[in-house]
Parts: structure tokens; C-alpha cells; sequence
């Protein structure tokens, strides 16, 4: 294999994730770094508008409670390189989610780039 095709592969492969994960920033959005969100995200609560409630336990846990009591789902985070937060499910599924700040207002963006505003905590 020629080395430019080496350079090629190993290129598209790193770059891969970081393309697929754009999440729909918009003007004003500011990113945590990694070290602020573990600190503001472990051992925490985060509750959505809908009510639904992602909570960070300090061990690696992870649970999201839908609204209404409509069941949870159970898996293990962890904040990647890049500031946004990976969850692996217990059922195979995985996901990655970016927390922003906007306009003084936490938000989460999934990978779509669809946006949920975070109840302030009380």
C-alpha cells in the first residue's frame, strides 16, 4: 500500500467521529471542557423540561428516568477528549451528547443536533 493511501485511511479514520458528532452548534454555544462538566455532572441529577431525569453517579453509573415514571434506562458514562458525554447502555446501545451553555442556559445536544434545555437545579 502506498503511503499517501496509509496517510489517507489513518486521516478519514480520526476524523470520523469528530465529523459524525458535530451536534448543530448554533451562534452562542459555548462547550465545557472536560474537566468543568465531570466536575458539574458526577454525583448530579439533570432534569429535562419533559421531566425526564439523566443522573451521573460518581462511580461511572449512569440512569435516564423517563417523564411520568415511563421506566429507566441503565448504563455507564464517561466524558470523552472532547467534551461530550458517551453513555454505553446495558441493552448494546450507545450514544454520545454534548452539554453547551447558551444565553446562561445548559443544553443538551444529541448527535441529530436536537436541543434540550436543563431545568435550572433549585
Amino acid at each position: 500500500m502506498k503511503p499517501l493511501s496509509i496517510l489517507a485511511i489513518l486521516t478519514s479514520l480520526a476524523a470520523g467521529p469528530v465529523a459524525s458528532q458535530a451536534f448543530g452548534l448554533k451562534e452562542g454555544d459555548a462547550r465545557f471542557d472536560r474537566s468543568v462538566l465531570l466536575d458539574r455532572l458526577s454525583g448530579q441529577v439533570v432534569t429535562f423540561y419533559d421531566n425526564g431525569q439523566s443522573e451521573y453517579f460518581t462511580d461511572g453509573r449512569y440512569t435516564y428516568t423517563y417523564a411520568n415514571q415511563g421506566g429507566t434506562a441503565y448504563g455507564y458514562w464517561e466524558v470523552a477528549a472532547d467534551g461530550s458525554v458517551c453513555i454505553d447502555f446495558v441493552n448494546g446501545f450507545s450514544r454520545c451528547d454534548l452539554y453547551v451553555m447558551n444565553a446562561g442556559r445548559m443544553i443538551l445536544l444529541d448527535e441529530k443536533g436536537d436541543r434540550y434545555p436543563v431545568r435550572p437545579q433549585q
